[in-house]
């Protein structure tokens, strides 16, 4: 499905949309438009692949984990005060081309619980690799291609990191998909806008 009528979906859905060709584009749009503003960012390769972090932090006050090693504490710190900023900005693991609906796994729950509530405005990064025909499949891929993948980028002690294959279903503490959130239109009271970029980004 064109990017077009992908977008046509989620506007149905409520949500605002924007495309662009490249991530150095979308970088450059998200870049343009939040300034002088509180920004968590969830863990998202997308994000570090975009180069997001560097731009937004000249000009505004950004909360990501990823942009330096932390210690437990510190990371949870930064997770609590993530839940009170203005801008929240992740990735999806997968969206379903059909009905316009996002999908994404948690281990922790801070990443879907921010997409849900406490932000004046959430921005999906959705990189082409990301899209799914159908909810089924885009939740298949949410499984068994997003969360291993990361398992494996951030060194867990699951099977599917060991295998980046599919998903074991396991019981793992180090378990990546303990929570799977799907939106399938905005939420009240929240400014949701997607970005949909023509190249592949993240898991």
């Amino acid at each position: 499905m064109s990017f077009e009528r992908i977008a046509e979906v989620l506007q149905k859905n409520r949500f605002d949309v924007q495309c662009f060709s490249t991530a150095a584009e979308a970088a450059a749009y998200l870049d343009s438009v939040i300034d002088g503003k509180s920004v968590a960012i969830g863990g998202s390769h997308t994000v570090q692949e975009m180069g997001l972090y560097p731009l937004l932090e000249k000009h505004n006050l950004v909360y990501f984990n990823a942009a330096r090693k932390r210690s437990p504490t510190e990371s949870a710190a930064l997770w609590k005060a993530s839940m009170d900023t203005e801008i929240y900005i992740t990735s999806v693991n997968a969206l379903a081309e059909d009905i316009g609906a996002l999908v994404n796994i948690d281990g922790r729950g801070n990443r879907i619980a921010s997409t849900f509530y406490g932000h004046e405005k959430v921005y999906f990064l959705v990189g082409r690799n990301k899209l799914a025909p159908d909810l089924e499949r885009a939740i298949w891929r949410a499984r068994n291609i997003a969360a291993p993948q990361n398992c494996r980028a951030l060194g867990r002690r699951t099977p599917c990191a060991e295998q980046a294959d599919r998903c074991y279903d396991c019981s793992s503490p180090d378990r990546g998909c303990n929570g799977l959130a799907v939106l399938w239109k905005r939420l009240r009271d929240c400014a949701m806008e997607i970005i949909l970029i023509d190249e592949d980004l993240g898991f």
